[in-house]
């Protein structure tokens, strides 16, 4: 039984999506607006990381606007490799699959970053881009990686 519990314990945490490590803050005004930037590593891509920039308004800014509860949805991303690529088992889908996802609201918004495999031209795409409940958002940022490094297209059949 306790192996049973360890195995669906391991494949939970293998598809939780990723998690952002803050790796910088930049103050952009005097009422403590400030554009943060996280670094995500694809949690089926191993040696790839990306590093998503978005707006964090402040409390100053959230009560004099009177927009208290969300974020603008902006957002800017970089992936690269960072380490030898080892590709796991990826969503091949022209949809992708979700890579890591963030609030910019209580319920309403949130930011994503969404990774699709363009197996024709053998490159990982990026997508960072706003979830709202309606009239969606047009606010995107992409970033691709080849995978023309040695030994990676082996891997990325498999």
């Amino acid at each position: 039984m306790k192996h049973i519990t360890a195995i669906a314990t391991a494949l939970t945490l293998l598809s939780l999506p990723a998690t952002a490590e803050q790796v910088g803050s930049v103050g952009v005004d005097w009422v403590g607006n400030d554009i943060v930037i996280e670094a995500v590593q694809d949690p089926k891509v191993q040696g790839i990381t990306c590093h998503l920039a978005y707006f964090d308004r402040s409390i100053f800014d959230r009560l004099s606007n009177g927009n208290w509860f969300e974020d603008p949805s902006n957002s800017s991303i970089a992936c690269r490799q960072t380490g030898p690529i080892v590709i796991g088992d990826i969503d091949r889908s022209p949809e992708g699959e979700n890579v890591f996802q963030e609030r910019q609201s209580i319920i309403l918004k949130s930011i994503r970053i969404k990774r699709i495999f363009d197996e024709a031209n053998n490159t990982l795409i990026y997508l960072a881009h706003a979830t709202e409940l309606t009239q969606g958002s047009a606010k995107m940022s992409i970033s691709t990686v080849p995978l023309y490094t040695p030994g990676t297209e082996a891997a990325a059949q498999n």
